[in-house]
């Protein structure tokens, strides 16, 4: 049969029945099964997040149980909710209020916050553009410290921050961080700076710039994505330590939050529970809170470092 035999209206008819039955087909069945693919990710992210979210939901929850209820109930809410734990914890321990432990441990993150993040940019300026002999040597053991064991080490810096009369004071908490001791914010520092294109320092130094006026007015501002994620992790290993704190300070008017926890369970011979939980959760708030705040920062950092100048 021809075109011509079937007419106009014939072919129109044979062009819309050809249409409805060869072109909507894949291309529903395309959707349906997009469909099912993104309600089965949503369901397993879901899955995830409700995993990844119970433990911190748990504590919540956990903050308003009475010392009987643990180990006792392992349901999720309270059967006798109470305030007593944020009131005890209020009150601070050892002869100490809480607000003081916030503010040691404040003040050793804040610290930290500003010395690695001034001394690795500095230490990472001169390896990223300053061409020196020893460069690769100095750098490779540089990186080489990032398999040290920090164990290692504890015996002689305690040998010699006890000679220097430093013990129990933030000194030997804050000081290495001046000195560009954490190779990891250096060689992330680093890797940043290299991707830039040195144009910009050529371009400066024809006006009379110096390594100074490179690194204030042209490098930093240019790095501020990195130097933001190396504040993120600078404070939160800060606020989180255990072990440095625990080392050097004795005094229980120094200690930050993570050494005042034990406290709730050393004390006496049975452990408040209860008090250690609550006072765990509001440890815990500020890092929170401090994440939530830079966490766009965190990953533009991130982000770039795949990016060249």
């Amino acid at each position: 049969m021809t075109t011509a035999s079937l007419g106009a209206g014939g072919v129109q008819m044979l062009e819309n029945q050809l249409t409805d039955e060869q072109v909507p087909t894949p291309t529903r069945r395309k959707v349906k099964r997009k469909t099912w693919q993104t309600l089965i990710w949503f369901i397993a992210l879901t899955a995830i997040t409700l995993i990844v979210l119970y433990p911190l939901v748990w504590l919540l929850f956990a903050t308003f149980k009475p010392n009987s209820e643990f180990g006792q109930s392992i349901a999720l809410l309270p059967n006798n909710p109470t305030l007593d734990n944020y009131i005890k914890v209020s009150e601070g321990i050892a002869g100490v209020p809480m607000w003081r432990f916030f503010l040691n441990s404040l003040i050793i993150a804040v610290g930290s916050v500003i010395g690695t993040v001034l001394s690795s940019a500095l230490a990472a300026y001169a390896f990223a553009r300053i061409q020196f002999k020893g460069l690769g040597i100095l750098f490779a053991a540089m990186i080489g410290t990032l398999l040290l064991p920090f164990h290692v080490v504890i015996i002689p810096q305690y040998i010699i921050f006890n000679n220097l009369d430093m013990v129990d004071t933030f000194w030997p908490l804050l000081l290495p961080k001046f000195l560009a001791t954490e190779a990891f914010f250096v060689f992330l520092l680093v890797q940043f700076m290299r991707q830039m294109p040195r144009d910009m320092d050529e371009a400066a130094r024809i006006d009379g710039a110096g390594h100074v006026r490179i690194f204030w007015s042209i490098i930093l501002p240019l790095i501020k994505p990195a130097l933001i994620t190396c504040s993120i992790f600078a404070f939160i290993w800060a606020w989180n330590d255990f072990l440095g704190p625990l080392l050097y300070l004795t005094s229980p008017e120094n200690y930050p939050l993570p050494i005042a926890l034990r406290l709730y369970n050393d004390q006496t011979s049975s452990s408040d529970y209860g008090a250690t939980v609550t006072a765990s959760f509001i440890a815990l708030l500020p890092v929170l809170l401090f994440f939530l705040v830079f966490q766009r920062f965190l990953v533009d950092g991130v982000a770039t470092q795949g990016l060249k100048g």
